[in-house]
């Protein structure tokens, strides 16, 4: 996944500029950048790796030199990014979010039409960031070429391009991100989290909507682009990776969480064999759901784990799997009086392998408690998301829905109508699938939130929704 901050101010920007950029590591865990320009200087830029450290210590040296009115900087987990691009359109910097499921066929009809070459990153991978400015490149202006990107890419593109004049912010051709814009006297913003620029004294402006394209300046926001009518932003935006304080189409992340916690908690009143001693959410992202499922049903919430974050907050988490199960692992500390002798009701955000939700449930058990019921916030993912680079699953293979589907059915490779049955939780495969599940990972009780309670949670129209990884739908 990744985010962005952008800044055009009459006045330098480079504070703004690293503090709103910061308010984005909770999306990135690889690399972070920052580009600023300078009438005087010109470019300049600084790029860090961040895997053992955060942004902010990263860039600390780097603020003190960097001055400019215009700016750009971003947290990726994959691509070094910003990337300061010469071509014919001139001198600018660019950052994105995206994920380009057919870069390779992209690179090879720019190689036939001259294109020269790319640089290779470790693993062979073409920058995405880079494939897209050539994108951009092949058209005899900015706009032209980022419309033309947001047709040719399938999966999903969001920008901001930087030039000496000012910012070209573009949503997603099919809203699947957001960019925000926030004001203040004599200067813009422009990010993924609305709540990055609060803090910096800027008050909420616009959002894009989707294939918007604007140009932001210290003075004005002009739409050269209008938001097309259909929209699929991704709803794993308020379920999981967006931060609580977050708005996204005036919708915020925690007051959403609430309302999933509720739906939950309604359905296991109507099932009525559920009585635990207390709720609790996995931390952070199910807490707010496990207070919404408080809330409900009178169940007391409580912290019988902490997470100990002074020096392992979340952008600390390593890039490869087997070390962030054990870093997750260490991060959580049983507080045993809550524990032990207790019927506890946990909620995680998903369960995608189940290996850390399987070692979580152990170590309750193992601190004294009498039951773990689990409520994940979202419906089980059957497929893997084609749109974002947010996954922590690798291949659709790695998901233990997909491992309890080939074992149920004796097949590696169902049929669209089989699968179809498993993402339906009215049907007896789903409930099969979720046994399976149960078992496995030594649950008292598995209850997944419904994919219809779900949109209901979210309460906007579902056909402005993104579902595909839970029930396969475009």
């Amino acid at each position: 996944m990744g985010g962005f901050f952008g800044v055009a101010s009459h006045d330098d920007c480079v504070f703004d500029l690293y503090y709103g950029t910061d308010y984005h590591s909770h999306l990135g865990t690889r690399r972070a950048g920052m580009a600023v320009y300078n009438k005087e200087i010109g470019f300049d830029r600084a790029i860090h790796n961040i895997e053992s450290s955060n942004f902010r210590p990263k860039f600390e040296k780097d603020i003190k030199t960097m001055n400019g009115n215009i700016g750009i900087g971003c947290i990726s987990d994959f691509e070094p990014q910003p990337l300061i691009v010469r071509s014919h359109h001139g001198t600018y910097a660019i950052t994105t979010v995206s994920k380009i499921n057919n870069a390779k066929e992209i690179s090879e009809e720019l190689f036939r039409n001259g294109f020269s070459h790319f640089l290779e990153m470790s693993g062979g991978d073409i920058n995405p960031t880079e494939l897209v400015a050539a994108i951009i490149n092949q058209k005899d202006s900015i706009v032209e070429g980022i419309r033309y990107a947001q047709e040719l890419i399938d999966g999903s593109m969001t920008m901001l391009l930087m030039t000496k004049d000012g910012i070209y912010a573009a949503r997603d051709k099919w809203g699947r991100t957001p960019i925000q814009i926030g004001h203040k006297d004599g200067s813009y913003c422009c990010c993924f989290e609305s709540f990055a620029y609060l803090n910096l004294g800027y008050q909420p402006e616009k959002e894009l909507g989707p294939g918007e394209i604007d140009f932001i300046t210290p003075d004005a926001v002009e739409v050269l682009q209008a938001p097309n009518k259909k929209m699929k932003i991704c709803t794993f935006l308020w379920i999981y990776y967006g931060y609580p304080a977050s708005c996204y189409e005036g919708l915020n992340v925690e007051a959403v969480r609430y309302n999933c916690g509720f739906k939950l908690a309604e359905r296991d009143i109507m099932r009525g064999n559920i009585h635990p001693d207390c709720v609790a959410g996995v931390p952070d992202s199910g807490v707010a759901h496990a207070i919404g499922y408080s809330n409900k049903s009178g169940v007391p919430y409580s912290r019988p784990f902490v997470k100990y974050t002074p020096t392992w907050p979340r952008s600390f988490m390593p890039p490869f799997q087997t070390k962030r199960n054990l870093i997750a692992k260490m991060k959580l500390i049983p507080v045993h009086q809550l524990i032990r002798d207790k019927r506890l009701l946990l909620i995680d955000d998903s369960i995608v392998r189940g290996t850390q939700l399987r070692e979580t449930t152990e170590y309750l058990y193992n601190s004294g408690a009498k039951e773990v019921h689990i409520r994940p916030a979202c419906p089980p993912l059957v497929y893997g998301c084609k749109y974002l680079n947010f996954s922590r699953s690798n291949s659709e293979a790695e998901l233990i829905t997909r491992r309890k589907i080939a074992k149920l059915e004796g097949s590696k490779n169902p049929t669209a109508e089989i699968l179809a049955e498993y993402t339906n939780p009215d049907s007896d495969r789903y409930e099969a699938m979720l046994e399976e599940i149960r078992k496995e990972l030594n649950f008292t009780s598995l209850h997944f939130h419904r994919l219809d309670d779900m949109l209901d949670s979210v309460e906007i129209d579902p056909s402005c929704l993104c579902t595909y990884c839970w029930n396969g739908q475009e």
